[in-house]
């Protein structure tokens, strides 16, 4: 599948590859207001992937469900709609049961983890992402779980001490499937003008530097929980999602490879297609926790 804030909104990927042939495209995170995002600059490059703090930038809910979900649903596959608040725990609920109804939406993603937004409500005394505390985590995923019958995915943070803690949590409140993992926090300095590159300092990097933490928190979380993971975190070949796979992975997630490439998504799965082929293995389970030690 295509990672949330890295494929739009489907339209501007159509003239390059055959959207069918993905498993599944996750949407921009959309929240219950309308959000402009945070101050310019927010990306930068960084050695081997790159920093962003776009800061959730979306047209809200209901323009989302009026003007971008009906061209995701003639794109073809599923489409998993990832949820997100900026300091209300209580809007995640809201935003399940308004998409709870909607055919066009197959799974809902439960954006907890992204480090350009801070929660100060209802978690700790400290601001902190929700998928920083366990309790957190499992208090706001029980409460979505009872709002939608939809397929629940939660996407958590690799910014913790135990991946596995949170992980825990998410599965006992309900989640369905878990996305590991999210941007780690960090920040890029221009030194002749002494600034930081990106307006908000601090933002979430991602690509091929973060791939090994990725692949060690899906292995140590797949050793714990019984619910699928998706593998995501630097994915930019078939050789780099095969590692996850690997690694404990059901599913895996193309991101930042997305802007590099725009044909990576397909290009890998087929490279998947192939690799099956060559070892005589009837599909992706067979990879699955294959990681011999």
């Amino acid at each position: 599948m295509v990672s949330s804030g890295t494929f739009g909104y489907a339209e501007e990927f159509k003239d390059f590859i055959d959207l069918r042939k993905l498993g599944a495209i996750v949407s921009k995170t959309v929240t219950v207001s309308p959000r402009r995002g945070n101050p310019s600059p927010r990306t930068c490059e960084a050695p081997a992937g790159m920093l962003n703090s776009i800061g959730l930038e979306n047209p809200g809910i209901d323009a989302f469900i009026e003007k971008k979900l009906p061209v995701l649903a003639k794109a073809g596959p599923p489409v998993i709609v990832s949820i997100s608040s900026i300091d209300d725990p209580d809007e995640f609920v809201l935003l399940a049961r308004k998409l709870d109804k909607i055919k066009a939406v197959a799974a809902v993603e439960l954006n907890i983890s992204c480090p350009n937004i801070k929660h100060t409500q209802h978690t700790t005394q400290n601001s902190q992402l929700i998928s920083q505390d366990p309790r957190a985590t499992y208090n706001l995923v029980k409460k979505v779980r009872k709002a939608t019958q939809k397929t629940l995915i939660t996407k958590l943070t690799p910014n913790v001490t135990d991946i596995c803690e949170i992980a825990l949590a998410a599965e006992g409140a309900g989640s369905d499937a878990l996305a590991l993992i999210n941007t780690l926090t960090g920040m890029s300095i221009d030194v002749d003008a002494r600034r930081p590159r990106i307006a908000a300092v601090t933002a979430g990097l991602s690509g091929p530097a973060i791939r090994p933490v990725a692949l060690r928190m899906v292995w140590e979380a797949y050793q714990k929980v019984n619910i699928p993971i998706i593998g995501m975190g630097g994915i930019i070949d078939t050789a780099s999602a095969l590692e996850f796979f690997l690694a404990g992975a059901s599913a895996v997630s193309i991101g930042t490879a997305n802007f590099i490439n725009p044909g990576a998504s397909v290009e890998i799965i087929d490279g998947i297609k192939r690799y099956l082929i060559r070892d005589k293995l009837k599909g992706v389970k067979n990879l699955t926790g294959g990681l011999k030690i």
